[in-house]
């Protein structure tokens, strides 16, 4: 089983390229934190959800040490947000949007991709009868809802939504639909994809998604 220690999770968090360019001071400090985190939020720290705590407990251990010396809240959002969202590889969807078995693959992979990489703290709804341009599921439970809520940080919860924004809100041939999301008031994360056969613009326009 992976190891829950602060520098791991930063060793494979989305900060890790980030996290070498700070003080000594606030590194070791930022390693504090997240050894709080791994305590005060134990019941979720499973090996289904490693990489996830990983994102979670960096974030928000970045955002408070960064105000603790000194800087203020805006720009300490500002800064675990961006340098977070730097690390996204929306290309890499960008290319495979492109091949007619994008759909058909994305509802094989990530049904079994969320079943072996999600712990505590999440639920999925499936819909398997969908047609061929079309893919639609629900995230009834998020575990980044329990930990950012039980933080009282939720404006991070919504940083992260906003990475699927990143990364499928431009997709070619494909939109992106999502009216709401658990860390942003909802009462679930209501994913679709819909494929065209034209790109945007042409007979169709993209849903803003949140």
């Amino acid at each position: 089983m992976k190891s829950y220690s602060p520098k791991k999770l930063v060793a494979v968090s989305r900060y890790r390229r980030y996290f070498p360019t700070l003080p000594a001071d606030l590194q070791q400090d930022i390693y504090r934190r997240i050894g709080e985190l791994i305590v005060e939020e134990q019941r979720y720290c499973d090996q289904g959800n490693y990489k996830h705590m990983a994102q979670i407990f960096t974030a928000i251990a970045l955002y408070q040490t960064l105000q603790a010396h000194g800087m203020n809240e805006q720009d300490a959002f500002r800064i675990t947000s961006e340098e977070m969202w730097k690390a996204l590889t929306p290309g890499v969807y960008q290319k495979m949007a492109r091949l007619p078995i994008f759909l058909p693959v994305m509802k094989k992979f990530l049904p079994f991709g969320f079943k072996h990489g999600s712990g505590v703290g999440w639920r999925y709804e499936w819909h398997r009868d969908d047609p061929s341009d079309r893919f639609h599921f629900e995230c009834r439970e998020c575990v980044y809802r329990h930990v950012f809520e039980e933080q009282g940080l939720m404006k991070l919860g919504a940083m992260f939504c906003h990475s699927d924004v990143i990364n499928f809100g431009n997709l070619p041939f494909i939109d992106f639909r999502r009216t709401k999301t658990l860390c942003q008031g909802g009462d679930c994360c209501d994913f679709e994809f819909v494929r065209h056969k034209t790109d945007a613009g042409e007979g169709w326009e993209r849903t803003k998604s949140v």
